[in-house]
């Protein structure tokens, strides 16, 4: 299986072509907007890490006598498989993540791109994300990235506290983080995004809020807060337990949320997500396919997808789901051309309650217009005008329907006064056609 554009000399030959066909097609402008059916955005799983933080339960294993090639080859074979079962037309945005790909070689991603450039549309303007971690991601090599056709980065700073940071088993220091940041932001600048963590254990809010305060002064446009969840079979699930650890203080978590959200706002940031703020309109084009309930093609170990196997002749849409272990993952790919390990064909009633349990994660909620591309027949109005539990909420002040959208308002409405509340699992009943009823699950950082 040879990788295309193997025939230059080195991984920055297969950028540069990868740049030059992108820059040539984006001569005359982006062509028109494709119909939804042939546009998708693209991740890429890149499942290795140097070490297991002590909260990620993540598909990610520590390398021993890794092949790059191999991996490489294979990530090219499954992309071209997928894109081609696929049927699209146009790639939107590409995503590489992890794990931490930021331990991999630009030849990699720019492999990649070449393969996504050749087997259908990759604008030259389409968003380029690299997840990356400050030790693993010097300034020489964010440069070369760059020049392999990455145009933004998502860096993993979680804390600027360096006890909390060895807490979480992190490998970067808060002085490494900002020092990532900063070369970062002079490399790709108005397309860096930071992550920081919030609710750890004995965490409290003052500390916490200077951090994020003192973040502010060296951050870009886009800011992601996570509270921690703790996962079973991590580290720092058993030491909670065991009561080595204390518990995170859910009220204490709620109070640096909503403290978090006020500080974002008044520096210019719209919560455009439940977890997500953006200022400049530097939202994450790749995450915003995810919330409108676009297409979305996995490749990689443990990689998820959502489409349409048009290439294969299918009609409707499918969750896919990628072997998880890499070497089992490999041998499927190099035996089949990809490793798809599990498909399950979306009915619709399931497709309506993602578009749902998606939509009401950002502040534009589900208009009208956007449930109609999916349910043409039944409005808004006539799904959820008469339900009872409907109702319940919208006097609550948690949902609002009106001309405009349905939404929940209990995250954006300063008014809201607990992050139980924000995070409150939705579950309502919705008589239908034909159906029992719709189950909508959501809304969880």
């Amino acid at each position: 299986m040879a990788v295309p554009g193997s025939r230059a000399c080195s991984w920055a030959a297969v950028a540069k072509a990868v740049c030059e066909r992108r820059l040539a097609e984006g001569a005359g402008g982006s062509p028109s907007p494709e119909p939804a059916s042939l546009r998708a955005a693209l991740y890429v799983h890149w499942p290795y890490c140097e070490k297991r933080c002590s909260y990620c339960n993540f598909n990610k294993y520590i390398p021993r006598g890794l092949q790059e090639a191999a991996m490489r080859s294979c990530l090219v074979t499954e992309a071209q498989t997928l894109l081609r079962l696929s049927g699209v037309h146009r790639v939107e945005s590409v995503f590489f993540g992890g794990g931490t790909p930021s331990l991999a070689s630009p030849h990699t991603v720019a492999a990649v791109l070449e393969a996504v450039s050749q087997a259908t549309h990759l604008p030259a303007d389409s968003e380029v994300t690299l997840e990356a971690n400050p030790t693993s991601a010097p300034g020489s090599k964010l440069a070369a990235f760059g020049a392999a056709g990455v145009n933004r980065l998502s860096i993993g700073l979680q804390s600027l506290d360096d006890h909390e940071l060895q807490l979480l088993g992190r490998t970067h220091s808060a002085r490494d983080a900002l020092r990532t940041l900063a070369e970062a932001r002079r490399l790709f600048p108005g397309r860096v995004s930071v992550d920081l963590m919030l609710g750890l254990p004995a965490q409290q809010v003052g500390p916490w809020v200077r951090q994020l305060r003192e973040l502010l002064h060296h951050c870009d446009d886009h800011l992601s807060l996570y509270q921690l969840t703790l996962e079973r079979g991590t580290a720092l699930f058993t030491q909670v337990q065991q009561g080595t650890l204390p518990a995170p203080d859910p009220e204490l978590a709620a109070e640096m949320y909503q403290q978090g959200r006020a500080m974002l706002r008044e520096a210019g940031f719209r919560q455009y997500e439940v977890s997500n703020f953006a200022r400049n309109g530097a939202l994450s084009t790749h995450n915003w396919t995810y919330w409108q309930c676009g297409q979305y093609l996995g490749i990689g170990p443990g990689a998820h997808g959502r489409f349409i196997p048009q290439g294969a002749g299918g009609h409707s849409r499918e969750a896919r789901i990628q072997t998880l272990e890499p070497d089992n993952w490999m041998k499927e790919v190099m035996l089949f051309g990809h490793g798809t390990r599990r498909r399950v064909p979306l009915s619709k009633l399931e497709l309506l309650e993602e578009v749902l349990a998606m939509g009401l994660r950002t502040d534009v909620g589900v208009t009208h217009q956007h449930w109609q591309q999916f349910e043409p027949q039944l409005t808004l109005w006539d799904v959820f005008g008469a339900s009872k539990e409907v109702k319940e909420l919208l006097d609550q002040g948690l949902l609002l329907l009106d001309h405009r959208y349905i939404a929940t308002w209990c995250y954006f409405n300063s008014l809201a006064p607990r992050l139980e509340a924000v995070f409150t699992l939705v579950r309502f009943f919705v008589p239908a056609p034909s159906q029992s009823g719709i189950l909508i699950w959501g809304l969880e950082a």
